[in-house]
C-alpha cells in the first residue's frame, strides 16, 4: 500500500498535512516525496521508506518500530526526539538544514551517514559505526560520540563536538580549524 496519495501530501500537493498520534503498519512508502507534513507522536510499525524524501517536515517523537529506512532524506525538516535505534535497517541516511536534537543512533551501523548543515544537539552516537559519513557545517553540542567509528569522517566547519581521541577511532577523519583544537580537550597536556 503507497501511502503517498492517500495520508501524506505528494511532491504535487502543496497543503500542509497533520497525521499527529496516527498509527501506520505494514506500510511500505516507495518512492515518496512528503512535503509540509506534521507527524508528531506516530507509530511507524515494520514500514518500509525506500527512496524517501522528507521536505519542510515536522517529525517529532515517532516510535519507528522494526521499520527499515533506506535512501531516505530529509530537507528542512525538525527530526526532534526519534528514536533510531528501534529501527530494524537503516542505510543511505541523509539529512541537510535540519534540526535532529534529542535523536538517538545509539549503537547503530549507518557508515556514510550524511548530517549536512544541521543542528544535532544532544544526540547520541555511543558506538555506532559513522565511518565515511560527512558532518560538515553542523552543530553538535552537547552531543555523546563514545566508541564511535568516526575514520574518514568529514566534520569541517563542524562545531562544538566534544569527541575524545582515547575512545573514539579517527583515522583520516578531517577536522578544519580552529575547531578541531577542541580533540585536544581530552588529554592530560598543557599548551602554552
Amino acid at each position: 500500500m503507497s501511502i503517498k496519495r492517500q495520508l501524506l501530501p505528494g511532491k504535487d500537493q502543496s497543503t500542509s498535512v497533520e497525521r499527529n498520534g496516527d498509527t501506520y503498519r505494514l506500510i511500505e512508502f516507495e518512492e515518496c516525496e512528503i512535503n509540509g507534513c506534521s507527524l508528531i507522536d506516530c507509530k511507524f510499525e515494520k514500514c518500509k521508506f525506500i527512496s524517501c524524501s522528507f521536505n519542510d517536515c515536522i517529525i517529532s517523537a515517532v516510535d519507528a518500530a522494526d521499520s527499515r529506512f533506506m535512501d531516505v532524506s530529509f530537507s528542512r525538516c525538525k527530526v526532534m526526539g526519534f528514536n533510531w535505534v528501534k529501527a530494524v535497517r537503516i542505510q543511505d541516511l541523509n539529512f541537510s538544514d535540519c534540526q535532529i536534537n534529542y535523536s538517538n543512533f545509539k549503537t547503530l551501523e549507518i557508515p556514510k551517514l550524511k548530517i549536512v548543515n544541521c543542528e544535532a544537539k544532544e544526540v547520541d552516537f555511543t558506538e555506532d559505526d559513522l565511518s565515511g559519513g560527512i558532518f560538515t557545517n553542523t552543530d553538535f553540542e552537547g552531543s555523546v560520540f563514545f566508541k564511535t567509528n568516526l575514520a574518514e569522517a568529514d566534520f569541517r566547519n563542524a562545531k562544538n563536538y566534544a569527541i575524545d581521541v582515547r575512545f573514539n577511532t579517527l583515522r583520516k577523519t578531517r577536522f578544519s580549524s580552529p575547531e578541531v583544537m577542541t580533540l585536544l580537550d581530552s588529554l592530560d597536556i598543557i599548551i602554552d
